[in-house]
Order: C-alpha cells, then sequence, then structure tokens
C-alpha cells in the first residue's frame, strides 16, 4: 500500500501587500485557474487582481427572501382562508395587506438563513481539514505575512514553470504543499 503524501500544491510567501497584489496579477496573467492568496487582513482591489467576479451569495439570499415571503402569505392563508376561517367584522377570509408583516419577517429570515448556508456551501465548509495547516511557516499569515498558492491540480500546472512564476513576481520562500 502506497502512503506517499500526494502534492497539494506550491505556496509563496510575500512580505507586503503591495508584493502579493503584483503576485496576483501575475498568476491571474499566467492562465493559472485554481490557486488563492492568504492575507492578514482585506487587502484593497486584490479581487480584480486575482480575477474574481461578484459572489453568487446574494443569489442565495435572493431566493431566501423570495421563499420566505412566499411562505408567510402560503401560510397566511392556509390558516385564514381553508384550515380555520372565521368571519371577523365582515372581513375577507385573505388579504395580503394583515399578510404582509410575517411575509415580511420570513423573508427577512429565510434571506438571512439563504446567505449563510449559500455562503457555507460556495465555500465548502465545514471544511475540518486543509493540507496548508500543516505548513508551519504558513501559521505566519495571521501575523504579517502574504502567501500564494497554486494548486496541482490546475491543469496548467508545472512545478518547474510555477515556481519560476513566482519568483519573478518576488517571493522570497517557495516551497511545495503535501496534502
Amino acid at each position: 500500500m502506497n502512503n506517499a503524501p500526494k502534492p497539494y500544491g506550491i505556496i509563496a510567501e510575500f512580505r507586503t501587500a503591495a508584493d502579493i497584489l503584483h503576485a496576483a496579477e501575475k498568476v491571474r496573467d499566467a492562465g493559472y485557474q485554481k490557486w488563492d492568496v492568504f492575507t492578514p487582513f482585506p487587502v484593497h482591489g486584490m479581487d480584480r487582481a486575482m480575477g474574481l467576479k461578484n459572489s453568487k451569495v446574494g443569489w442565495f439570499a435572493f431566493l431566501g427572501g423570495v421563499a420566505g415571503y412566499t411562505t408567510g402569505m402560503l401560510m397566511i392563508w392556509f390558516m385564514n382562508a381553508l384550515d380555520y376561517p372565521l368571519v371577523v367584522g365582515g372581513k375577507p377570509m385573505f388579504s395580503p395587506f394583515y399578510a404582509f408583516p410575517p411575509s415580511y419577517e420570513l423573508t427577512i429570515l429565510f434571506g438571512a438563513f439563504g446567505s449563510l448556508f449559500g455562503m457555507l456551501f460556495l465555500n465548502r465548509l465545514p471544511r475540518l481539514y486543509h493540507p496548508l495547516l500543516k505548513n508551519r511557516r504558513f501559521a505566519l499569515v495571521t501575523h504579517d505575512r502574504f502567501f500564494l498558492v497554486i494548486e496541482c491540480a490546475d491543469p496548467k500546472y508545472s512545478e518547474a514553470q510555477a515556481r519560476k512564476l513566482l519568483e519573478e513576481a518576488g517571493s522570497r520562500h517557495i516551497e511545495m504543499v503535501e496534502d
């Protein structure tokens, strides 16, 4: 049985936010698809440097909100018009005016759940293990270092080319990370 560790990717360390931003642009322009940047704080312009599009989490929140509003309206309609019809003062069995407050609250609740679970789904969380956590230098990302990782699963990946690209981008420390 072969228990040899599988390579996960190549990790490069950078000292400043400007350096990692420049490196992200170089990796993006080189055409890599499976790579990521890790920083101790948000870096303005990193989304554009990485070529990222708008997040899809908003769609999950929108669909959750629509589901919440529809649930509220259907719930009030079912309870008042079918399940327990009670004529009070000659009012109609259902009106969207008096069904609006619970529908509005369910819109907010389901929208919040949609954004939370959408974010978890899109980020593939909860993830109990990640190969980068075994790397000793990667612990510096919570203090003052910036890291860029190109995964071996990338279709364009070649260790020699990736290493050369990251050296040209200004990384002083590059190493392989094993899974």
